[in-house]
């Protein structure tokens, strides 16, 4: 018995999007735990925009910029990093780990980006993002 890539291509493509899922929904219920720990507070109507901008931006960095996702705000995010460090760059999740993985495509190559290198790439775009994220909100 024989197993056609694309079937086990589509497998793995599959896999990966339950994977995702599985992490949103595990930072879903671990948010929601915390949320019901604390005092009800009132906010006002900037620091709700504000947590609004960053649980968006939190939302993007970790599912959107992993997918192959053709949303115009991540385009753009992915396309100002590429100008500001000169090479582009792949996120994603390894299967069984918890943590962004950057990887710097130069041509056919790719490389982990890891270390200091990784934190400050990782700082740069969640600026980014809360940037585009509050430039695009009304």
């Amino acid at each position: 018995m024989t197993i056609k890539p694309q079937i086990f291509q589509n497998m793995l493509r599959v896999y990966g999007h339950h994977s995702v899922q599985g992490r949103r929904m595990a930072r879903y219920r671990m948010l929601l735990q915390q949320s019901m720990a604390g005092d009800m507070v009132t906010l006002s109507k900037e620091s709700k925009r504000k947590q609004l901008v960053e649980k968006i931006a939190r939302e993007i960095m970790e599912s959107l910029m992993v997918s192959e996702s053709s949303n115009p705000v991540v385009q753009d995010v992915k396309k100002e990093l590429q100008d500001e460090f000169g090479f582009f760059m792949e996120f994603g999740y390894p299967p069984l780990a918890t943590e962004i993985q950057i990887l710097r495509k130069e041509g056919e190559n790719l490389q982990e980006i890891t270390g200091e290198e990784k934190r400050f790439m990782l700082e740069k775009l969640w600026r980014i993002i809360l940037n585009k994220v509050n430039e695009t909100m009304l």
